[in-house]
């Protein structure tokens, strides 16, 4: 008999417990549904990172050489020579050391792709070159051109003992630039006063929003001058007699490569691969370049607060 006085003396309550059971039941299979899932999303995360850690070990170990007693070595020069950048010069430099000090080596292409950078960045891997070429005498370093060769990436190239591209490559830019903008009249157009305070007379020298001054530009023009002179006879030390006597060499044109052959700013028309092939007698080629570790990609890609709440989720309980 049913005691509450809300409901009728004939009232039944079996379906409802019936109904709230299963209800429960139902509750606790999606709970351990989901727990199993759970489970298996941070098994296969794991495995991810495992992954990830064992492709970078097996990067750190450098090239592997698949049992060859003579290879080519190979360092890449790609995009801009700048600190912090690929073509930086502690890569560059790093790659060519390993290329030169491993015994397998017989030579060492140095390929370029690069429309040129920081001429200090560049310096230091010319000189890096000159010195690597006088502590290893009998192993030959080459440049290969690819799309483009200019500015910093030829004064990178004129440490080479050849160079060589293909004929469509683009070759020079041997000069110095530095881009600015005026916006002068701009701000007297829009009613805007320029306020600028400095202690040096000509701290502020070049700002974009004054009028030019005729000797902060003769001065600017100076170093300009200076660096073009350090660049050009870089390239007249490295190429010599090669060089035809052109007075466009130095004016900051590009040329192709056919076109650069004849003006001695280019040995030959050829591949990496064939440079390997024929002037080595090594055909087998091996990348020296350093490459960015796989943790170091996904770091820079997704940053540290992403792997850092990923790290968190991981270590979770289950």
């Amino acid at each position: 008999m049913n005691s509450s006085p809300d409901l009728p003396p004939d009232h039944d309550t079996r379906w409802e417990r019936d109904l709230l059971r299963r209800f429960s039941f139902e509750v606790l299979r999606e709970q351990r549904r989901a727990r199993r899932w759970g489970i298996f999303f941070k098994f296969l995360l794991m495995g991810y990172l495992l992954a990830v850690v064992g492709l970078s070990w097996q990067s750190a170990q450098g090239p592997s050489h698949l049992g060859k007693d003579r290879v080519t070595g190979l360092v890449d020069v790609k995009g801009i020579i700048a600190e912090g950048a690929p073509a930086s010069a502690d890569n560059v430099i790093k790659g060519l050391r390993a290329a030169f000090e491993d015994e397998a080596t017989v030579g060492v292409i140095l390929r370029i792709n690069s429309p040129g950078g920081s001429p200090v960045q560049a310096g230091y891997i010319n000189d890096e070159i000159a010195r690597l070429r006088t502590k290893y005498p009998n192993k030959k370093l080459f440049a290969v051109i690819q799309d483009i060769c200019a500015s910093g990436g030829y004064y990178v190239a004129a440490a080479a003992e050849e160079i060589h591209a293909d004929k469509a490559s683009l070759v020079g830019s041997i000069g110095v630039r530095m881009d600015s903008f005026g916006f002068v009249e701009a701000l007297d157009k829009l009613g805007v006063e320029r306020r600028l305070l400095t202690a040096g007379e000509h701290k502020g020298f070049l700002d974009p929003f004054l009028p030019l001054q005729a000797e902060e530009v003769q001065h600017v023009s100076g170093l300009l001058a200076e660096i073009h002179a350090q660049f050009m006879d870089t390239v007249k030390k490295g190429r010599g007699k090669r060089l035809k006597d052109d007075p466009r060499l130095f004016s900051g044109y590009v040329w192709t490569g056919a076109r650069a052959v004849e003006l001695g700013l280019v040995d030959g028309l050829a591949s990496a691969g064939s440079v390997a092939r024929e002037r080595f007698k090594a055909e087998d080629i091996v990348d020296f370049t350093p490459r960015e570790g796989v943790v170091d990609a996904l770091a820079r890609r997704f940053g540290t607060a992403t792997l850092q709440r990923v790290r968190e989720w991981a270590q979770t309980p289950w």
